[in-house]
């Protein structure tokens, strides 16, 4: 069972290195959880973030690789750092370099914000 902050993240991102990331976000996510996009995209609540996991996801055609290069955390914030590479199923090929800035409360992130590198 997962107990400390560092054992609850690390658990998160196993489960993003597994291209979980719908799941990493039903349970990690709390109901009240803001997030931010790099292109400015925004959410206001876990709903708003599922469906657009969900969208994102299911335009996945081919996971080729999820890197998680580093991670930390400093009391309730957490850093990681991740390289994507997706073939979509439109045809095209994703690859971000991405920094996640978690804010953790209870166990559950309340505010994610993502960076591009």
């Amino acid at each position: 069972m997962e107990h400390s902050l560092n054992e609850i993240f690390s658990a998160k991102n196993e489960l993003v290195k597994k291209g979980q990331i719908v799941e990493a976000t039903q349970k990690y996510f709390a109901e009240n959880a803001k997030t931010f996009d790099f292109d400015g995209t925004a959410t206001v609540n876990k709903q708003e973030m599922l469906n657009k996991m969900e969208g994102f996801a299911n335009a996945i055609e081919t996971v080729n690789g999820i890197t998680l290069h580093n991670a930390s955390i400093v009391d309730n914030v957490s850093f990681a750092e991740f390289t994507f590479d997706f073939k979509m199923k439109d045809g095209s090929d994703v690859l971000w370099h991405e920094i996640l800035r978690s804010v953790w409360q209870n166990g559950q992130i309340v505010e994610e914000q993502y960076f591009k590198s």
